[in-house]
């Protein structure tokens, strides 16, 4: 009995330590939100100033004190604060077209305004205590962040970030010539465009064969129609032969049916006299003879 009495209080113990411990999910999250390609869309929601900044940037440096301060003061403000290094995610800096630093951006629900003002903790807490982010000209169309254009933007400035680190990779590692290095991206840039355009080649005559049928089609109507056209100039060119054909003919039966129509006639002359004919030619002998 007492040593089941031992080990209910020690389960309860376990259980009451367990319960005590702080849940990492329900941490204090950072002052400062550290944003990246993997998470940025956050920012699409709630209300954000996001800082675009760099390590060896002097003016970014500078503000750091006054953003870690307004970070604090999230909570006050109703707000999220971040910071994104353009070092580590150039895709970001692609997106929001970050060609100065630093850079800060306020959001609210996905709309996007470049913040112009001055760079003191007081200031910013001014411009989102008054509101005066409303004065400001939101960015919007194709250059918004979320759009599909910029997020093509942002592939190529990972692309290009790319490209330097494997030059850097070729030069610096390998020890190849800078030359040889752009030998290298040229061909590979020109096998790349081949293979591109063979597969383009390849999903066009996927998608679209009826047209190629059709003009096939068009094509053999074309070629039929030529032909009847040939056709009819032919028997228009052989018609007048025929109609002189026709003629000639025609005149050969005439002639033919003239010379029988006068055999005919010297048939009917060559013919005997009838009886009265005889009579007469009797009597008049008679009465020549009288006389």
């Amino acid at each position: 009995m007492a040593v089941c009495t031992v080990w209910s209080l020690c389960l309860l113990l376990l259980a009451v330590s367990a319960r005590c411990e702080p849940n990492p999910s329900e941490a204090e999250a950072p002052a400062v939100e550290h944003l990246g390609d993997g998470n940025w869309t956050l920012v699409l929601k709630g209300e954000w100033m996001l800082q675009f900044h760099a390590p060896w940037c002097p003016a970014c440096k500078q503000i750091q004190a006054d953003w870690e301060h307004l970070g604090k003061s999230r909570g006050e403000l109703g707000i999220h604060v971040g910071k994104i290094d353009v070092t580590r995610e150039p895709g970001l800096s692609g997106r929001f077209f970050v060609t100065t630093l630093p850079t800060i951006y306020h959001a609210k629900e996905g709309v996007f305004r470049k913040y112009h003002g001055a760079r003191m903790h007081e200031d910013f807490q001014s411009f989102i205590k008054e509101k005066k982010w409303e004065a400001v000209e939101s960015i919007s169309g194709w250059k918004s962040p979320s759009s599909i254009i910029m997020s093509g933007m942002a592939g190529l400035f990972r692309l290009s970030v790319w490209i330097r680190q494997m030059h850097n990779y070729l030069t610096e590692t390998l020890g190849i010539p800078a030359w040889g290095s752009y030998i290298i991206f040229a061909v590979v840039t020109l096998l790349a465009g081949l293979l591109l355009g063979l597969v383009l080649v390849l999903v066009a005559d996927c998608i679209c064969p009826t047209k190629r049928q059709q003009k096939y089609q068009v094509t053999e109507i074309i070629e039929r129609e030529d032909d009847d056209s040939e056709e009819l100039e032919k028997r228009e060119l052989d018609a007048p032969d025929q109609e002189s054909l026709g003629s000639g003919a025609e005149d050969e039966r005439n002639g033919l049916s003239d010379k029988v129509s006068g055999d005919e006639s010297a048939f009917e002359d060559d013919q005997q006299p009838s009886d009265s004919e005889t009579d007469g030619g009797l009597r008049k002998r008679i009465i020549s003879e009288d006389c």
